[in-house]
């Protein structure tokens, strides 16, 4: 198949690398690099200098701030935030050698091991080689989680993630990358350098209870939403949602953990400006309410009920109900957040849609405000030509922070089949909430849950171990904010990106990711980076209009070249938005040693011209999709870190690595 040729354009898409232009001061180099630049970020306490004896205190950047090497002198070294001039000098010892812009995130703790911190590589190359890596990484999790333990000063392991909870999402930790080790990779697993390093932001108390919260006590309380799809043929499995909710009332109001639940509902269809008939897009039904009002919430279950008119299109605008969800009902009073998704159909994700956001990213939005998504996809032949689609969103958009999928199928070969299996699962979720919400009032701790294969699994099985596995992370989550739970601080340590102990286990499976990576990106850096993936889109779709075959501006060279440089050097990204780095001929060094990769970045060029027009226009789709996803992040308005700057521009957020282009 042919490449996109695009009609060339003097500047036309982000490169992010520093252009080699005549500059009177230049940062330094890598070594062997010829376009990349070294670079270190701020420790806690350092101070910045006029000069390399120290004679002149000008200042204390803010801590983990990005700079520029321009000069090494005995201890001291210049830096400069611009790659265009110097700040001044700082101790080499109050800085962190970091060559790339990655950081790395925890995921969430659901049948993983903890993450371990090792001295220095050889002691953790001899934990991947032991006879027994379990025995191995039990020993040490059971040293490091006792608190009465002595941890002795010969211990390969100097650190670890916290055990019974997780860090607070208050706390704005950071684990840079600053080396990589690749001997294991066949394995699925990488070995890492990082820091952890905590900035010292200040953070929002949070061990007294918001007083808007439901419950008085201090036991966690969960809101369970509903998303419901109330199109045409949805009839039998709208009454068994109303059914799921009043068994988990039933149940619930007979213990003493009757006000630790709250239940909301939101229903979907889609664009009710194509068929107005079907009278909205989106509704609220009900905002959260526990069994102490369960009359009130009986009331608005009325008008739970099927459309009387058919939707435009095969698809329904599932995304929106999503979005609804999360933007509209009171989050701020529940801390265990999940969704139950409900639909017999696949996402609506063309320009008829109203968030114009993919489930990649909807699926990332979710992770943003810590709110967990079970997709439950009625599989009717009625449907069945597009199931495959489907399963393939819903897979997307329910994938959790460890890489798996929290997607379950519901065959309904007739209407009868398809409610009685319905009811299992929903049964099957509504024990397993109830039962951990008990737990938390009689102060019964929940056990790490095994890790189990879903695959062959009957649909409640799936379901009760997706709901103990959420339930679980949850609490974890809810004992790190209440106790204001911090990250280990190590200046430098080894880690092994994914669960060695699991691997072990369970060697077939694939490996459970304990940190996946993120990029930090200021405002302005994310706004350039909408503007030129937004000029990407625009060219792209008027060179299929077009048909432009000059070859003279190749798609796939400008975009990989936008995405390599985005990992590697994000700060540089306002200096040369219009060069390629494949026609300068410096693509592979800046490529050479990334830990991570985008998902363009593991495109080979055939990849891209052995698309059809139709693959390639669904990779169009998908930055469209990730241009609402930037959008979203702009006005977010609880995830921008400041670092105490007061310039809007400076603040930075955790983007993603999987959601950049």
């Amino acid at each position: 198949m042919k490449n996109i040729k695009l009609k060339s354009i003097s500047v036309i898409v982000f490169s992010l690398i520093a252009t080699q232009i005549a500059l009177a001061d230049q940062p330094m180099l890598q070594d062997g690099k010829k376009t990349v630049f070294q670079r270190v970020v701020s420790n806690p306490g350092a101070v910045l200098f006029s000069d390399a004896d120290a004679s002149k205190k000008i200042g204390t950047p803010r801590t983990f701030t990005s700079f520029y090497i321009y000069e090494r002198k005995g201890n001291m070294v210049r830096v400069g935030v611009s790659a265009h001039e110097s700040d001044g000098w700082i101790n080499r010892q109050e800085v962190t050698e970091w060559p790339q812009a990655i950081t790395m995130v925890f995921t969430d703790q659901t049948t993983r091991q903890p993450v371990l911190f090792f001295k220095n590589k050889e002691e953790l190359i001899n934990l991947c080689t032991a006879d027994s890596i379990k025995a191995s990484v039990d020993k040490y999790v059971e040293l490091f989680s006792n608190k009465n333990s002595k941890i002795p000063t010969n211990s390969p392991v100097i650190a670890m993630e916290p055990y019974d909870s997780q860090v607070s999402q208050n706390d704005f930790y950071l684990l840079p990358v600053l080396d990589i080790d690749t001997q294991f990779d066949e394995s699925g697993t990488r070995l890492l350098e990082v820091a952890s390093l905590d900035p010292g932001v200040s953070k929002t108390a949070t061990s007294k209870r918001d007083e808007a919260k439901f419950s008085d006590s201090q036991g966690m309380s969960t809101g369970i939403v509903f998303v419901v799809d109330t199109t045409i043929s949805m009839k039998p499995y709208i009454e068994e949602t109303k059914e799921t909710i009043r068994k988990i009332f039933n149940r619930i109001q007979k213990s003493k953990a009757k006000d630790k639940i709250a239940i909301a509902v939101v229903a979907f269809r889609s664009n009710v400006q194509k068929a107005p008939l079907t009278e909205y897009n989106t509704r609220v039904i009900s905002d959260f309410v526990t069994v102490t009002n369960r009359e009130k919430l009986e009331t608005f279950l009325e008008d739970l009920d099927e459309a009387t008119a058919s939707t435009h299109d095969i698809n329904e605008d599932s995304l929106a109900g999503v979005k609804v969800a999360v933007d509209k009902l009171s989050w701020e009073k529940v801390d265990g957040k999940m969704l139950l998704l409900v639909s017999d159909a696949g996402p609506l994700v063309d320009d008829t849609a109203k968030t114009g956001m993919s489930s990649e990213a909807m699926a990332d939005y979710l992770r943003t405000n810590n709110i967990y998504l079970v997709a439950l996809h009625v599989k009717s032949p009625k449907s069945a030509k597009n199931h495959s689609y489907a399963e393939k969103n819903y897979r997307e958009l329910s994938k959790m922070s460890d890489g798996r999928s929290s997607y379950i199928p519901i065959d309904a070969t007739t209407p009868a089949v398809g409610a009685a299996n319905f009811s299992k699962v929903g049964d099957a979720v509504a024990n397993i909430f109830c039962q951990i919400a008990e737990n938390q009032v009689t102060g019964k701790q929940s056990r790490k849950p095994a890790s189990k294969s879903d695959e062959n699994v009957k649909a409640e099985e799936k379901a009760g171990n997706l709901a103990e596995k959420i339930g679980y992370a949850m609490q974890l989550q809810f004992a790190g904010n209440r106790d204001d739970v911090t990250a280990p601080h190590v200046v430098k340590a080894w880690i092994a990106d994914a669960d060695l102990s699991l691997l072990e286990e369970n060697p077939n499976d694939a490996p459970v990711p304990v940190v996946e990576p993120a990029v930090l990106l200021t405002k302005l850096q994310l706004s350039m980076l909408r503007k030129q993936v937004k000029l990407i889109i625009d060219v792209a779709e008027e060179a299929f209009l077009r048909s432009d075959e000059d070859g003279s501006f190749n798609f796939y060279d400008q975009l990989v070249s936008a995405a390599a440089q985005m990992s590697r050097d994000p700060s540089a990204f306002t200096d040369s938005p219009g060069a390629n780095l494949e026609k300068k001929g410096v693509l592979d060094e800046v490529l050479e040693g990334l830990p991570y990769k985008s998902q363009v970045l593991r495109f080979k060029r055939d990849d891209w011209s052995n698309m059809s027009v139709g693959q390639q226009r669904e990779f169009i789709k998908r930055l469209k999709g990730l241009i609402a996803l930037y959008d979203e992040y702009d006005s977010d308005t609880k995830h921008w870190e400041s670092f105490g700057t007061k310039d809007p521009n400076e603040w930075v957020y955790r983007v993603p690595l999987s959601v950049l282009p």
